[in-house]
């Protein structure tokens, strides 16, 4: 009977907040794209009468040079830049305070992101933070919290994944909690996406894998979520083929430019697709698994993502057969072309070599755990199945191995 209600209540939840999002001041960022379309953004900036921007990156974009060029074209066109590379994986508290201080000390008045998702995200709370100075970063945790206008955020991914240049989403980890949770609100939609697919021909093997199928758990979270619209799944649909089609291409031939360029319209077509419908219990359990052991956000999704869909069970199962049905997996029914599904998603794990397991999970640490991805997934996400307490302890003993 308790169960019963709770579940009431979280469907009632997810149905006000999918009749109300079409009131949202949803922005679509500016596309520029296509090989080498880094050097337009300088004369871009320049002409939005923009002159001291704060560049939010990492040490390693910093050392292979990756930002030499977008320095040089700020340079020529008379923008003067601040840099904060202090950036790590899984961004913290300290390091979106230390970016702040450096916004403010060099009169900035707009912010580049450059890099994976770790950085958009950190430059993304930066902005949230300058439009709500007084407002601790914690007491932003969940929908839509910041709500001022944000300055101007120019989002340039170098990795195909996290779809962070058109999300409403910044994740935020404290580093002295080991909790890492998301800030959604409308405000951090970035202005300006650049897709150059150059920027991603150096990436190494493993981040090419694992980001790529952060982008396919876009794609399934939000399409066989109950909050997915036309649109969303259409979107969703769309990036499906595209990562079919080029993420192992992409693997295996890393020059290819056109893969490339495929992979990072896929992440942008998923991260729409997410950013509108939502996303499930992956998401919430790969978000712990980074705030307490520093899993990366795409690796944690890649291993979650097979047990999770499984364990949903036939509620997941018709819009499953729908994605397979979209890449060509046939079956006599439902059921088992849901199970071919996640088949294939292992295979694409496997032969990727990512592995099935996350072994450092501690048995002490699950039931703190639990907690936090049951507060991030209830009663937010609209997945096709609540999980409660057990649900997810069967899950974590079974992800741990």
């Amino acid at each position: 009977m308790k169960k019963s209600l709770y579940k009431l209540y979280y469907r009632t939840y997810q149905s006000i907040l999918r009749l109300g999002a079409p009131l949202l001041p949803w922005r679509k960022p500016t596309l520029v794209q296509g090989p080498g379309s880094l050097s337009q953004l300088p004369k871009i900036i320049a002409d939005l009468s923009i002159k001291r921007v704060l560049i939010v990156t990492d040490k390693g974009l910093m050392q292979l040079g990756m930002v030499d060029p977008l320095l040089e074209g700020l340079q020529a066109k008379g923008v003067t830049y601040t840099i904060y590379d202090g950036t790590v994986p899984n961004p913290t508290i300290d390091n979106i305070e230390d970016a702040l201080k450096l916004y403010h000390s060099g009169n900035c008045e707009a912010i580049v992101a450059f890099g994976g998702g770790s950085p958009m995200d950190c430059a993304k709370v930066v902005g949230a933070k300058v439009a709500r100075p007084n407002k601790p970063i914690p007491k932003m945790k969940g929908l839509m919290k910041v709500l001022f206008k944000t300055p101007t955020l120019f989002a340039i991914p170098t990795t195909a994944g996290t779809g962070s240049e058109t999300t409403v989403a910044a994740v935020v980890s404290d580093s002295r909690t080991h909790e890492k949770y998301a800030i959604n609100d409308t405000a951090l939609i970035p202005s300006y996406a650049v897709l150059d697919p150059e920027l991603t021909v150096g990436l190494p093997k493993h981040v090419t894998s694992v980001t790529g199928i952060d982008a396919l758990t876009h794609v399934v979270e939000s399409y066989i979520g109950q909050s997915s619209t036309k649109k969303t799944r259409e979107a969703g649909l769309k990036a499906l083929s595209l990562i079919h089609a080029n993420l192992y291409e992409a693997y295996i031939n890393p020059t290819n430019i056109e893969a490339r360029e495929n992979m990072l319209k896929a992440s942008f077509l998923a991260g729409f697709a997410f950013t509108r419908a939502y996303l499930g219990y992956v998401h919430a359990i790969a978000h712990t698994l980074g705030g307490f052991y520093g899993v990366p956000h795409g690796l944690a999704n890649a291993v979650v993502m097979p047990y999770v869909l499984e364990y949903y069970g036939a509620p997941a199962h018709k819009k499953l057969a729908e994605l397979a049905d979209h890449i060509g997996i046939t079956g006599k029914d439902d059921a088992e072309k849901a199970s071919k599904f996640i088949a294939y998603i292992r295979e694409f794990n496997q032969k990727m070599d990512i592995p099935d397991k996350i072994s450092c999970i501690k048995k002490s640490d699950i039931p703190k755990m639990v907690d936090r991805a049951l507060d991030e997934g209830n009663p937010f996400y609209p997945v096709p199945r609540i999980f409660f307490r057990e649900d997810l302890e069967i899950l974590y003993n079974r992800i741990s191995g």
